[in-house]
């Protein structure tokens, strides 16, 4: 009897041991915080988030809308998400203790990383279009009412930083993205900051502008563009019709450009980030059609893009180590980022 009770047992331990290993683990679970609804990195992640959890059912992405970039990573280095959306801006404010980070390295429970660089943000201004006679350039706009973005945006903050190094004066307003375009019709504000992905792809917050007033680009001076140069600024001219207006008031529009990632941490590990960089690479054409910001990294270019970011950022937080381990099988590593490599 009791041999056979014991003999019951084995067979019913044996046979929940090979059920449970049957069983297909639990997806990882990833909160990938990004921009809010409306904005470039709120669009984009979402498309990103659909490849990736239908590529690779190891892993589920949850995305976070925040009220803005510098939340993400503030969020990421506090322990508050396993993903981020940040830009080169915010990762020097962070390494130099300055800006919107002043003080904030006491709260770093976690550095963030570099693990995927996806696009350019392209920053300009605008004007209401009735205005062209009165402002012509940059300097124009000091004294008056500037809407440059949210303020937790990096766009905001490239733009100020743009406008500083030229001399211009102007009063920040706050308002709602969804009324920028009216209050820049109203007169309540004089200018407002636009942008877009590579320089082609606006966010969904200009084309409401768009509707509510008839807007022209306010592009820098000769002279204020050399001044910009002289500060280290990438400048950029592109075809006011990647803006989708009617009437278009300027041959190119001047924009300035910086560099914008979506990045996990030490949750992925190297073959882990490794996989999703391949899957990414493999999915980018599908990618730039369910997001044109996607575009600079389809086409077959996506380490090429990489390469490019890293040459400007690698010194700026640690290099995810799947990140490098994808571009040297490339063949696009350069060896003296190998100081800066996260350990795992």
């Amino acid at each position: 009897m009791q041999k056979s009770i014991f003999t019951t047992f084995a067979v019913a331990s044996l046979l929940a041991i090979a059920s449970t290993a049957a069983w297909p683990a639990a997806p990882k679970d990833i909160r990938w915080a990004t921009g809010p609804v409306g904005s470039s990195g709120g669009k984009a992640l979402v498309a990103l988030a659909s490849v990736l959890n239908k590529a690779m059912p190891e892993i589920r992405i949850t995305v976070l809308p925040t009220p803005g970039a510098v939340t993400t990573v503030k969020g990421f280095a506090t322990g508050e998400f396993d993903g981020y959306y940040g830009s080169d801006v915010a990762l020097k404010e962070l390494k130099t203790d300055s800006g919107r980070f002043k003080g904030f390295k006491v709260n770093v429970k976690q550095q963030p990383i570099q693990s995927l660089w996806c696009y350019t943000l392209d920053v300009g201004l605008a004007i209401k279009a009735s205005d062209r006679g009165t402002i012509k350039k940059w300097a124009d706009l000091s004294g008056k009412v500037v809407y440059t973005g949210p303020l937790p945006f990096d766009t905001r903050r490239q733009l100020e930083n743009a406008m500083a190094a030229v001399g211009v004066h102007h009063i920040y307003k706050q308002v709602d993205l969804s009324t920028a375009g009216s209050q820049l019709n109203s007169g309540s504000i004089r200018g407002m900051s636009i942008y877009a992905a590579g320089g082609q792809t606006p966010p969904p917050w200009i084309a409401e502008a768009t509707l509510a007033v008839d807007w022209a680009a306010l592009n820098p001076s000769a002279d204020e563009l050399d001044k910009l140069k002289a500060a280290g600024f990438a400048i950029e001219e592109v075809d006011p019709a990647n803006f989708h207006k009617k009437e278009l008031y300027v041959k190119k529009v001047t924009l300035l450009p910086f560099y914008w990632g979506f990045d996990l941490g030490r949750v992925v590990s190297a073959e882990e980030m490794y996989k999703i960089l391949t899957i990414i690479e493999a999915h980018a054409d599908e990618l730039a059609k369910l997001d044109p910001s996607f575009r600079q990294i389809s086409g077959g270019r996506m380490a090429a893009f990489q390469r490019q970011a890293l040459e400007s950022t690698w010194d700026l937080a640690p290099i995810h180590p799947g990140l490098a381990r994808y571009l040297k099988a490339k063949g696009m590593w350069d060896s003296k980022w190998d100081a800066n490599v996260a350990t795992m």
